[in-house]
Order: structure tokens, then C-alpha cells, then sequence
């Protein structure tokens, strides 16, 4: 770190901070892109694991919807009416919440296959 003769130290060191600033902020990127893109879940196969891929289920166990959530889980991820009825975008979208807060052990089985 060089600095010209009519250069202050204070200016020399905010330089340097600003120059590994961008040197963090653009390492970081692939990783805020890769966060973003976290939606890259395989809702489907989770699916197919949970309900045989029946987004409409309702067996009578308990257990609703193509992700097979409880009542209780529904509700409390903002689901609204039954998890059987709701179309799979429904689902997911609750399912990426379930996932954010507890995640994919709340599928103990079928979570890997996502």
C-alpha cells in the first residue's frame, strides 16, 4: 500500500476499505445468487415419495396434500382450508416455509429426494 506524498493516511485507509469492500461484495455474490434460487427444491419428487404425487390426498391418517402436511402445520405455515384442496403451487409455497423454519426433517422420509 503506497501512498503519494500529498496523500493523508486517513485517505489511504479509506481507499483500502473501499477496495476490499468490492472485493467481499463480489465474492458474496454467487452465494446471494444461489440463495436466491433456493426454491430449487424438488417439490415433485417430495411429492411423489409423500402421496404417490396425488396433490389432492386426503386418506383419512391425518395426513393431507401432495407434501402431506397436518392440519396443525398447515395453518401454523399459513395455509388456509384443507392442504388437500389447495393447488400445489398452495402447497409449495407452504412447504418452503415449513422448510425455512424446520428444514427438510420435516419430511423425515422423503425430505432427501427434494
Amino acid at each position: 500500500m503506497h501512498r503519494h506524498p500529498d496523500e493523508s493516511l486517513a485517505r489511504v485507509v479509506f481507499r483500502r476499505a473501499a477496495q476490499l469492500s468490492l472485493v467481499g461484495a463480489l465474492a458474496a455474490t454467487p452465494l446471494a445468487l444461489s440463495a436466491g434460487t433456493a426454491s430449487a427444491t424438488d417439490w415433485d419428487a417430495i411429492a411423489q415419495c409423500e402421496s404417490s404425487g396425488n396433490w389432492a390426498a386426503d386418506t383419512g391418517n391425518g395426513f393431507q396434500g401432495g407434501l402431506q402436511f397436518t392440519d396443525s402445520t398447515w395453518q401454523a405455515f399459513g395455509g388456509t382450508g384443507s392442504p388437500a384442496a389447495a393447488s400445489r403451487d398452495q402447497q409449495i409455497q407452504v412447504a418452503e416455509r415449513v422448510a425455512a423454519s424446520q428444514g427438510m426433517g420435516a419430511w423425515p422420509v422423503c425430505g432427501s429426494n427434494g
